[in-house]
């Protein structure tokens, strides 16, 4: 990163000297031109810090882009096909940040050719938690029990850009600013055994998208089982980043708030209507630069969030102009991309409603303020009458993915674990480490030697003694 910003710096320096020898001219003097070794190093910095800033804006959509890749290549699916996943999430699992308790909906639509129906059936026997979300990442809706239908399931009417008409009568109306769009669904079972897990997944067969024009005659509906297959929808921190980003600026319209960052996109070569099609070295420029989009992603979620309970690291990030605005990040003053992208590279698919469904709790840190290392061990003790209704999760994330960890044989642990083993008062003790301690196997979860990680607290049904910080979790400790 040194060798970077000293690039940017001269490539500063330059711009301002030639600014200054241009002031100093007499007006009919004609400006020398400079020399070429310092007219390249003008223009890499240039190039490399709007890339910098590129990689920032354009995160949520490049996110988007890698998802509905996996989509097509590792599901083999349609715009309007349902992939589901049968069972809680192992490894195969790459995505950001996902969940291994419930059981997930994921599809993908695009509204180019008209409005598109999701047709949800009613939460009857699991709960269902989900939300419809345009190509930013900006929440829609949320859909089933804490959503628009209540758990009572309905027909939303997702509409394109520009829809002035009115929505036939009998749906729920979604307006959408992009063409693209996707869905992600929790289902979640009163318990993992074999008739709630069947309830559920009926549940889940039951759900269709298909175009409005259709809706007389709805199509044969594809659901897609991804239970133990490679899904790979994890955003790589390289030149391939600005490959999607170009794709993406060329599918969706243009904001008015995007005008300037659209102008900017150019001096990296994306432009609509134009192919991007960068030389080796200004490859090379892109990889450096989103790199370190990516160190300042992590830097962000890691060290500015809102811890909860005085004297431990756990906490929560996106406290700022996220919640407040729905995850749209734009108030009557400016649009905040800084904490878009970082929030954009942990996460994916926010409600509109944080924290009425469900509470997250990030921590990157041991009991002594050092980061998580999987070469090391640890022991959290979760203490017991945890506050959630439903279910309470600790799951473990690769730094560099914000996905699981590779291979891992094990990510997670629920409270839908029974074999876990208690103590007498009701806690139980939770162990990280790249092998089982000796008879704690069931209390497990595995880290990879090597890599940092990081840790989520998941709370499904919230309940009032997380918010007034009467119940509370330490850090994890090393063994």
């Amino acid at each position: 990163m040194n060798t970077t910003v000293q690039l940017n710096r001269n490539g500063m320096r330059i711009l301002l000297a030639a600014a200054a020898l241009a002031i100093t001219l007499p007006a009919n003097a004609a400006a020398p031109s400079p020399p070429q070794e310092q007219s390249a190093p003008a223009t890499q910095g240039i190039l490399y810090r709007r890339a910098v800033e590129a990689a920032i804006w354009g995160m949520p959509i490049v996110s988007v882009d890698a998802m509905r890749e996996a989509f097509f290549r590792d599901a083999h699916a349609h715009y309007n096909d349902i992939v589901y996943w049968s069972r809680p999430a192992d490894w195969m699992n790459q995505t950001t940040t996902p969940n291994s308790s419930t059981l997930y909906v994921y599809f993908n639509f695009n509204l180019k050719d008209g409005p598109v129906v999701f047709d949800l059936p009613p939460s009857n026997g699991a709960a269902t938690f989900g939300s419809l979300l345009d190509a930013w990442q900006e929440p829609l809706t949320d859909v089933g029990t804490s959503g628009q239908d209540a758990g009572k399931g309905a027909r939303y009417l997702l509409l394109p850009p520009g829809f002035s008409g009115e929505a036939p009568a009998g749906y729920i109306p979604v307006h959408s600013s992009t063409l693209n769009g996707y869905a992600l669904i929790r289902v979640i079972p009163k318990t993992l055994t074999g008739p709630d897990v069947a309830s559920a997944l009926a549940s889940i067969r039951e759900q269709r998208v298909y175009p409005l024009v259709q809706a007389a005659n709805p199509p044969k509906q594809r659901h897609i089982d991804m239970a133990g297959k490679l899904f790979d929808g994890i955003v790589r921190y390289d030149e391939t980043f600005y490959t999607r980003l170009a794709r993406m600026v060329n599918e969706e319209p243009v904001a008015s708030r995007d005008l300037v960052a659209m102008n900017q996109l150019r001096s990296v070569g994306i432009e609509k209507g134009s192919a991007f099609a960068p030389s080796t070295a200004t490859q090379s420029i892109l990889r450096a630069a989103v790199g370190e989009a990516h160190e300042e992603f992590i830097d962000t979620m890691r060290d500015n969030r809102k811890l909860w309970w005085p004297g431990a690291h756990w906490g929560v990030g996106g406290q700022g102009v996220a919640t407040k605005t729905g995850f749209t990040f734009q108030t009557a003053d400016y649009l905040d991309v800084d904490e878009r992208g970082a929030i954009y590279y942990l996460a994916y698919a926010p409600p509109v409603k944080l924290g009425k469904a469900s509470f997250y709790l990030t921590e990157w840190h041991d009991a002594s303020g050092q980061k998580l290392r999987g070469e090391r061990t640890y022991r959290l003790r979760v203490p017991p009458n945890v506050p959630a209704r439903q279910f309470w999760a600790v799951t473990v994330y690769d730094v560099n993915s914000a996905g699981f960890i590779e291979h891992s044989p094990r990510v997670n642990l629920d409270s839908y674990d029974t074999d876990a083993q208690r103590n007498a008062d009701g806690s139980i003790d939770l162990y990280f480490g790249s092998q089982p301690p000796s008879g704690k196997a069931s209390n497990w979860i595995y880290i990879a030697p090597g890599k940092e990680w990081f840790a989520v607290f998941r709370f499904y049904g919230p309940e009032p003694a997380i918010f007034d910080h009467s119940w509370a979790l330490a850090d994890p400790v090393r063994q």
